[in-house]
This record gives C-alpha cells, sequence and structure tokens, in this order.
C-alpha cells in the first residue's frame, strides 16, 4: 500500500532542481516548515487532511519555492540587466536594419533584379536579421545573469550619465547651416554647368565637361534653383517662428519629394547624368561605371529624401511635448 503523502510529494518536487549537496539540509527544513504550519491549522480544528492540502496550496508551486530557496532567477532577463539589454538591442535594429537593407537593395538593383523580387528580398533579410539580433543579443545577456559573471550592471550608473537638455526651438545656428549648405549646392551646380566638374584642360574633349547632363539647361536646372529658394524661405520661415510645426512639415516633405521624384525619373531614363562623362574619364568600362554610379546615386536622392523628411518630423513631435 502507498503511504506517500502530499508533503512527501511536495518536497521531492521542490528538491528536484536543488543541488544535491544542498538537498537534505532544504528538504529537511522545508518539511518541518510544513509539519508546523499544519499543526498550527489543526489546533484551531482543522482535519489533518484538509489542513495539509491548504498549507501546500498556500506555499504554491515547488519549482518557484526551490528557486527561491537556491536564489535562482525564474525570468529571461531580470531587472539587473534588462536596460542595458534594451539600449543595445535598439542600437543594433537602429543601425543593422538600415544598412542590411540598403545593402540588399543596392546588390540587387545592380544585379538588374525586378523591383518585385528586391522589395521581397530586402522584406525577408529585414525579417532574418531582426530575428538574429534578437535571438543572439539575448542569448548573451541570458547567458551572462545565468553564469554569474558580474555582481551588477555593466556600467555602474552616475550624475554624469544624465542626458543633456534638447533644443526645441530653431536656433540661428540651424539657420545658418541651412543656408550655407543650399548656397554651396547651387554654385556646386553653377560650377559644373560653366567650368564642369573637368576642366577643358583635363578632358581632352577642347570643352569642359559636367558631371550633370548638359541637356538640363536651363528648364530643370531653372526649376532646382526655385526648390533651392524654397528652401531657404522655409528654413528663414522656421527661425522666425521658433520651432518645426505640422504645417511646415509638409511644406518640408513636399519640397523633399518635388527634388526626389524628378531626379529619379531623370536617373531612370539616363538623362540626369551626363552620358559623356564616364566613358570619356573612365574609357573602356565608362557603360558599366556609368550604370553603378546611376544605380548609387538613386540610392542617395531616396536616402536624402526618407532622412529629410524622418528628422524634421521628428523635431515636430519633440517640439509638440
Amino acid at each position: 500500500m502507498d503511504t506517500t503523502t502530499l508533503t512527501d510529494r511536495y518536497v521531492t518536487a521542490a528538491m528536484r532542481t536543488v543541488p544535491e549537496k544542498q538537498r537534505d539540509d532544504l528538504g529537511a527544513e522545508l518539511r518541518a516548515s510544513i509539519a508546523d504550519q499544519v499543526d498550527g491549522r489543526m489546533e484551531n480544528g482543522e482535519h489533518h487532511a484538509a489542513a495539509e492540502r491548504a498549507v501546500l496550496t498556500e506555499l504554491g508551486d515547488p519549482d518557484k519555492l526551490a528557486a527561491g530557496y537556491t536564489d535562482r532567477p525564474l525570468h529571461l532577463i531580470g531587472p539587473k540587466y534588462y536596460l542595458e539589454w534594451w539600449r543595445l538591442l535598439k542600437l543594433l535594429l537602429w543601425i543593422v536594419l538600415p544598412a542590411a537593407a540598403f545593402g540588399i537593395a543596392l546588390a540587387e538593383t545592380l544585379e538588374g533584379q525586378p523591383i518585385g523580387s528586391i522589395i521581397g528580398g530586402v522584406v525577408v533579410t529585414l525579417i532574418s536579421v531582426a530575428v538574429h539580433l534578437c535571438f543572439w543579443t539575448t542569448l548573451v545577456f541570458v547567458i551572462v545573469e545565468r553564469t554569474g559573471a558580474r555582481a551588477g550592471s555593466f556600467t555602474e550608473w552616475s550624475v554624469d550619465q544624465l542626458p543633456e537638455p534638447r533644443q526645441r526651438g530653431v536656433g540661428f545656428a540651424d539657420l545658418i547651416v541651412s543656408l550655407v549648405f543650399l548656397a554651396l549646392a547651387a554654385g556646386a551646380v553653377i560650377w559644373d554647368l560653366t567650368i564642369g566638374f573637368v576642366p577643358a584642360s583635363v578632358s581632352g574633349a577642347g570643352e569642359p565637361l559636367p558631371f550633370l547632363n548638359p541637356a538640363l539647361w536651363p528648364w530643370w536646372i531653372a526649376g532646382l534653383f526655385v526648390l533651392m529658394a524654397l528652401e531657404a524661405t522655409l528654413a528663414v520661415v522656421v527661425y522666425l517662428i521658433g520651432r518645426w510645426t505640422p504645417a511646415l512639415a509638409v511644406a518640408n516633405a513636399v519640397l523633399a519629394l518635388a527634388f526626389a521624384v524628378p531626379a529619379l525619373l531623370l536617373l531612370s531614363q539616363g538623362q540626369l547624368l551626363n552620358p559623356q562623362f564616364f566613358p570619356t574619364v573612365v574609357g573602356a568600362g565608362g557603360a558599366e561605371v556609368a550604370a553603378i554610379v546611376n544605380v548609387v546615386f538613386g540610392f542617395g536622392i531616396v536616402l536624402i529624401a526618407v532622412w529629410d523628411i524622418i528628422d524634421v518630423v521628428l523635431k515636430t513631435v519633440r517640439s509638440r511635448r
């Protein structure tokens, strides 16, 4: 006849995950604690079976109780390393995912893959990279926590780590940077049209060799200068108001798209860059170099436009807080 009691079964279940050298002492301690609590309930009139069941129910899951005895964590990453894990994971995702997407898209574009294949490849790659980043970063922190490699967090916090207050408004320096950048861009275009990216004395063709397609003059170049003037006006307006507003953010997005969309259209038709530039400068193989530069140039235009729009949106959100 089986005489195993609920207490025996509970103690056995609790001690199975305890190191063997501690098992006898902790088992005896747990058994004595259960017996004392059962006796206390019986003194209040409860039957032994009911009192024993009530005590064991209050003690809860034996594995959880054993983890408390041995100071074994029952979480994947506890509070000791959680913040370091979360900060590192966010940083990796912000850096690695865009880099992976750009690399895959650029490689497949250079291979002449259709747009559907490029998008599919980028999506699959991003999912795979994100899963691997989350898994391996988490695994490293789990190992560190389970092995007790360090007694505390990776870096001790101090008041020196407090973030500096962010400037909510738009300062005069921001205005100057924007205007100087636009002036340099306009000067570079004028230089390319008049003197040429490669001067006549170097090109060997008897005339300057511009990087941009000379056929863009006058209308496309004039349109570019109009957009630059509007960008400068927008920068002045933002400075006078003192912050980015939703209306100004929309205006910035419209200007960014007004530049990027025609540029990409011209680039796709081979009309943005001078078709004679690379064959003249590179010689044999100039067509292949031109194709690669076109692709890289296109990705650069997209990245600049997307970054400009996202950056202004984030500034607008911060200014409204």
